[in-house]
């Protein structure tokens, strides 16, 4: 299998770089856990199959990755081979063209926030996107919060199907090209 190499990020305490296939047992590590996927589409099995990520990635991520799709973990940079995160970014929105998780251990940190900033200038920037589109489910304040702190605005609540049965609704956000780039100069 043929993947296209995404580029890499680092911040002030983080690494962020394109998932590899050996990722997948750090991945499940901190991903296989209700608290995590408890946010996540009901598309998302729960309870999560063991092996589950290595297939997932073998089947749906690398086979696009860097086509129309991308794939980052996140690593603390003090242990840049463990996976306490990952970011997704794919062009056609359904309605949202990106999703994310943090290991539960990592909650709280601003981790999240700092991870994704690289993510959306990449998007707008270098893959030409001039809008991004973001969904969180309602009641997922972690989630919110870190729309509201990327500049991103609300734009409606929408049914949706979630791993946990009580959430029923998402909120949808848009960032826009110009507001980002209005947001960083």
């Amino acid at each position: 299998m043929k993947t296209l190499t995404i580029p890499s990020f680092q911040t002030k305490r983080l690494i962020i770089r394109g998932v590899k296939l050996e990722d997948a047992i750090s991945y499940e590590k901190h991903f296989a856990h209700y608290e995590v996927i408890q946010h996540l589409s009901s598309l998302v099995p729960w309870p999560y199959p063991v092996g589950g990520v290595y297939e997932f990635l073998e089947d749906f991520i690398l086979p696009q990755q860097g086509l129309d799709r991308w794939m980052w973990v996140i690593c603390e940079k003090e242990f840049p081979e463990e996976v306490i995160g990952a970011i997704e970014l794919w062009r056609d929105g359904k309605p949202e063209n990106r999703g994310f998780w943090l290991g539960k251990p990592y909650w709280g940190k601003g981790y999240m926030t700092e991870a994704v900033e690289p993510i959306i200038d990449h998007a707008f920037t270098d893959l030409g996107f001039e809008r991004l589109i973001f969904t969180n489910a309602v009641g997922n304040q972690r989630s919110r919060r870190i729309k509201e702190k990327t500049g991103a605005r609300f734009l409606e609540i929408r049914p949706a199907k979630f791993v946990n049965p009580d959430y029923k609704e998402h909120e949808v956000w848009e960032l826009s090209k110009a507001d980002w780039f209005a947001r960083t100069s």
